[in-house]
């Protein structure tokens, strides 16, 4: 697997996390609202992006909507190997079944590995998909999250060619579900190499970094909500240290920037953030690592209005190749992680059910790809793009079921199958986004959010 890009080397790891809500006050000096560092650090710069003009329509559509529709995706960094999860093949060579055993479920004739017991618990209430196509993705997030087979990594600084994410798309056509939240946050230590953004669609639709965006939703020391409401002292103020910025539209950031003072001053993002406001219980449920805090924070984050939310534990540590590498192999570095997997999806499932929320909340659990239908010398599985599973659950969509599947080696689809365009088109359908739409390029030129004629999956109807 590629070394992480510049500045990402510090990756998540798989144990307890700081709480969300203790990220360090302002220093001293950034209390001025007409500070140019105060502007980015408080937040009305980082969240400026979403505050643009055509984010906030899409933001008042979303304020007429119906009903909510939320995504929460959980992104396996480096692939995990659908031979040791979803799609056990206990009747193969041992070479290839690998060393877990199977268990059936709650659904008869479904097995899954014998490390997902919580998972085999709720069956009933999940959707496995075993025959994705993922011949056009590489080691990055491009093609799957994007849902697109025509975004590709190039190597050639034009990754994914110009094609935004699902998420992107959810923020520039639903935008948030509450004006107070942003439409798409990503929840990862690993950016660049984890999250795919908005392409060509526009900054304006770019993933907001939870990370940072909790040290954000608070004021700083000094600062007072009424001090802020001061509208026309803000305009000017803003107005100043737009200017400052040498960044265009500056005439029309006061805007921008006093819908991103109401995202702070209204406390709602804040409050999301405080997961240490949840019971022991819950959070011990949920698991108190990287992933198991981020599903809980993406959890709250939908439950106050966010529409999109990506979670990733941590930098490729899904990429079993062998005890050799970092990750290690099947045993020694899939086992362990497996059980956490297990509970995150166990404790959201239940979670969202006992909330009502499970039937407006669609959850996706994937990948790049898969792993090899041989294990290899070195006890791991490399890199297989002919096929992955995948986990769904929730959207009020059909649960219970095995979609697709594949030969009796793992090697490729032997029926349904499932390209990444008919996985954006049903996570848009479940967001009452038009599959049919398009955005336009920098030239203009009409552009679908669909690619390649995808369809919803039947199955999911």
């Amino acid at each position: 697997m590629p070394a992480p890009p510049t500045g990402e080397t510090n990756m998540a790891h798989l144990h307890p996390q700081p709480p969300w809500n203790t990220a360090p006050p302002a220093p001293a000096g950034l209390v001025q609202v007409g500070s140019r560092r105060w502007f980015l650090r408080a937040g009305l710069g980082a969240l400026a992006g979403a505050c643009h003009p055509s984010a906030l329509r899409a933001g008042e559509r979303a304020e007429t909507a119906k009903k909510p529709a939320s995504v929460i995706l959980f992104w396996l960094s480096g692939g995990l190997s659908h031979l040791d999860s979803w799609d056990p093949k206990p009747a193969a060579p041992e070479e290839v079944r690998g060393p877990f055993g199977s268990i059936p479920t709650r659904v008869p004739g479904v097995r899954v590995c014998e490390h997902l017991p919580l998972q085999a618990s709720i069956m009933d209430r999940l959707s496995l998909i075993r025959s994705v196509d993922c011949r056009a993705s590489d080691h990055t997030p491009v093609t799957m999250q994007a849902g697109n087979a025509l975004a590709r990594r190039t190597n050639d600084g034009k990754d994914g060619g110009g094609y935004p994410s699902m998420g992107a798309v959810a923020a520039r056509f639903r935008g948030p579900n509450d004006p107070a939240l942003p439409a798409f946050v990503g929840l990862a230590d690993s950016w660049k190499a984890d999250v795919w953004g908005a392409g060509n669609l526009g900054t304006a639709y770019e993933p907001v970094q939870g990370t940072d965006l909790a040290g954000r939703v608070t004021l700083p020391q000094g600062v007072s909500v009424p001090q802020l409401r001061d509208r026309d002292d803000l305009r000017r103020r803003l107005g100043a240290a737009r200017r400052e910025l040498d960044t265009p539209d500056a005439d029309r950031m006061d805007g921008h920037a006093r819908r991103a003072l109401d995202m702070i001053v209204s406390g709602k993002a804040q409050k999301a953030f405080r997961i240490d406001d949840e019971p022991d219980r819950v959070r011990d449920s949920y698991g108190r690592d990287s992933l198991g805090e981020k599903a809980l924070l993406a959890r709250r984050l939908v439950e106050a209005g966010t529409t999109y939310v990506l979670v990733s534990g941590a930098w490729g540590y899904f990429d079993h190749h062998g005890d050799d590498v970092k990750w290690g192999g099947i045993v020694k570095g899939l086992k362990p992680l497996l059980p956490r997997i297990d509970r995150v999806v166990y404790a959201l499932v239940t979670d969202l059910q006992a909330r009502g929320l499970l039937d407006s909340t669609l959850v996706l659990m994937m990948g790049e790809f898969g792993r090899g239908p041989v294990v290899n010398k070195n006890a791991g599985r490399d890199h297989w793009t002919n096929c992955m599973s995948m986990l769904v659950a929730g959207g009020g969509l059909p649960a219970g079921q095995v979609i697709g599947g594949t030969d009796a080696k793992g090697y490729d689809i032997k029926e349904r199958r499932v390209a990444p365009a008919d996985l954006a088109a049903t996570v848009f359908r479940h967001l009452g986004i038009d599959p049919s739409a398009h955005w336009e390029d920098s030239q203009g030129r009409p552009t679908p959010i669909v690619t390649q004629d995808g369809r919803p999956i039947p199955e999911l109807t």
